[in-house]
């Protein structure tokens, strides 16, 4: 699957929710749920409030929430596709399809914590999506894989942080796919506003990310940056997340300067 479609307005890419057709139903059925959940939404709203308008930093609110979850789910295809082991689900005795569920919650609910603060909001995160889960969950599973659903997710969820390692490969995915989210319209509010810190000047620099299935991994993510500034994205924060992630062997990260009208300080990066 390839991540093509387009955000005109913000100038990103991602995966549209409905292109995540699974042949079981039931992450479509979450999905469907989380798109209709008043809190759930709230919180989305919400938590870019901190981030953003009180300290300037890049998206972390809804549509940020909407890339990292579509890219993630699109990771997890093609690694699917590609024969990767996903160990969270099968180890706590859950279905195959619950893989794809832990995902698309994780993803959703990651940042919550922002609205607490942006300093260690990952720790924040999860006693926030602990309550959110504990009512959604229910929906969908008996009390015994409740239990284990949460804490799945939870998991999934204290491990976008990089001072955690993940354990499972549904973990390994939200840590990825949360840095994945590194276009130019995720840094546009803060631009407009003044924000010219490191995290915004990169973010301005890459003009797209697309994933889709390599050749000697099963994922190649391949980036265009537009000046030497999206190396900060790239080698900081795209490393950082990737180190460790478990699934170092099992993607392929190319960067390219696009920009042809200057000398190039940097022409390709490869992870």
């Amino acid at each position: 699957m390839s991540d093509s479609s387009t955000d005109e307005q913000a100038g990103r890419l991602y995966v549209p929710t409905a292109d995540h057709h699974f042949p079981d139903e039931k992450v479509n059925r979450v999905l469907e749920f989380i798109k209709e959940d008043e809190e759930i939404q709230t919180y989305l709203e919400a938590q870019n409030i901190n981030a953003v308008d009180r300290m300037r930093y890049n998206d972390h609110g809804e549509k940020h929430i909407e890339i990292v979850r579509n890219r993630a789910l699109c990771l997890y295809d093609l690694l699917k596709a590609g024969d990767v082991e996903f160990n969270g689900a099968a180890e706590q005795g859950l279905e195959e399809a619950d893989e794809a569920v832990i995902v698309a919650l994780a993803a959703t609910l990651h940042d919550v914590g922002h609205v607490v603060h942006r300093d260690q909001h990952a720790y924040y995160s999860i006693p926030l999506a602990a309550d959110i889960l504990e009512r959604v969950l229910p929906e969908f599973y008996d009390v015994a894989e409740t239990v284990r659903m949460k804490g799945e997710v939870l998991h999934a969820i204290l491990c976008h942080h990089t001072a955690e390692t993940p354990l499972t490969t549904e973990a390994g995915v939200i840590r990825v796919a949360d840095a994945l989210d590194m276009e130019r319209g995720r840094s546009r509010i803060p631009y407009e506003q003044g924000g010219r810190g490191i995290n915004t000047l990169s973010s301005q620099a890459i003009s797209h990310v697309s994933l889709q299935e390599g050749d000697s991994r099963p994922v190649m993510v391949e980036i265009a940056m537009t000046n030497a500034a999206g190396v900060y994205q790239v080698d900081n924060l795209l490393k950082a997340k990737l180190r460790d992630s478990g699934l170092e062997d099992e993607i392929r990260i190319v960067a390219v300067n696009t920009n042809e009208n200057h000398e190039q300080l940097v022409e390709r990066i490869e992870l």
